[in-house]
């Protein structure tokens, strides 16, 4: 059960997180349509209630302390949740909308091609996509699920595998022609470009192949689509995921060397709090990902499998 002193009302929350991001009590009454006076005895109202001060006083001027500039950043952040989700049921009281935290390359490359099939299936839902690269907090980010790699560890989340990820060793041509590829061996006199949360894909790649490397050394990125643009110039070899590296390969700009397809070091799943497992939108959204990778994801054209 919530207890009541630590839900104040909205308005006294609206009058401290203007005060503070404003810079005064003038500004904020101008910004809310109310008088000074009304927008001070809010915030003492509010103070009274939380038992403590918000705000030094010095003379004319309100000078936020430590923790209420901490305090209120949660605060804007809740209350832009509320607006955005009041905007989002006036506009569409029918649908919803599903607000997705997505992986860049997975999303751009996997999910976007295949999403206006969910779209056409759904015409009341509204999807919002926003990249995220690690995982966070979503009581705090706000998202009612993200598409999450590695394994199913998301804390005090649900989760629906989607698949392994598989890894291609993915070439230039001109690279290629420049130091030819018999083996494994060869690969490894080549600069060798590494994505900062897959460390360990070169070793086991390696493996694949049949052979335990020492330390693999190279150029390291945050971002697959920066590593294969580095790959397509020729700085080195690249191990992109399948869903990546077909394109690349369908249309000239890399080759794939030896055993391609190799399994990687982890799976792609959907992640969402528990707290949203029931969203209608989100359930709706989460019974065609499970039908969708029902077939083979890895080796699907974009836009193919219906």
């Amino acid at each position: 059960m919530r207890q009541r002193r630590f839900l104040p009302h909205i308005s006294h929350l609206s009058a401290f997180e203007a005060v503070l991001r404003s810079g005064s009590t003038a500004a904020a009454a101008r910004e809310l349509n109310l008088t000074q006076s009304t927008v001070s005895r809010l915030i003492q109202t509010l103070e009274q209630q939380l038992g403590r001060p918000l705000f030094d006083r010095y003379r004319q001027r309100l000078v936020p302390t430590e923790a209420a500039q901490a305090y209120g950043r949660d605060i804007s952040r809740a209350l832009d949740l509320i607006q955005r989700s009041s905007m989002e049921f006036s506009a569409n009281p029918g649908g919803g909308t599903l607000t997705l935290a997505i992986l860049p390359a997975f999303g751009t490359r996997w999910l976007a091609p295949r999403l206006g099939d969910f779209l056409k299936d759904h015409p009341g839902i509204n999807v919002s996509l926003a990249t995220r690269l690690k995982r966070f907090n979503f009581a705090a980010e706000g998202f009612d699920a993200a598409i999450h790699f590695g394994a199913a560890d998301w804390r005090d989340a649900d989760h629906l595998e989607l698949f392994e990820e598989r890894l291609t060793a993915c070439i230039s041509p001109a690279l290629l022609r420049d130091k030819p590829v018999n083996d494994a061996g060869d690969v490894l006199d080549l600069p060798l470009l590494q994505l900062e949360t897959r460390t360990k894909a070169w070793a086991i790649w390696f493996e694949a192949q049949g052979i335990k490397p020492k330390n693999v050394t190279g150029m390291l990125f945050d971002q697959f689509a920066t590593m294969t643009q580095a790959a397509i110039a020729g700085l080195g070899v690249a191990l992109l995921p399948d869903y990546l590296a077909r394109d690349e390969i369908q249309q000239g700009r890399l080759l794939s060397l030896l055993k391609p397809s190799v399994t990687g070091s982890g799976t792609y799943w959907l992640a969402w709090p528990q707290s949203r497992a029931n969203y209608p939108p989100l359930v709706s959204f989460r019974n065609w990902l499970e039908k969708l990778v029902a077939v083979s994801p890895w080796s699907m054209e974009a836009g193919s499998d219906r």
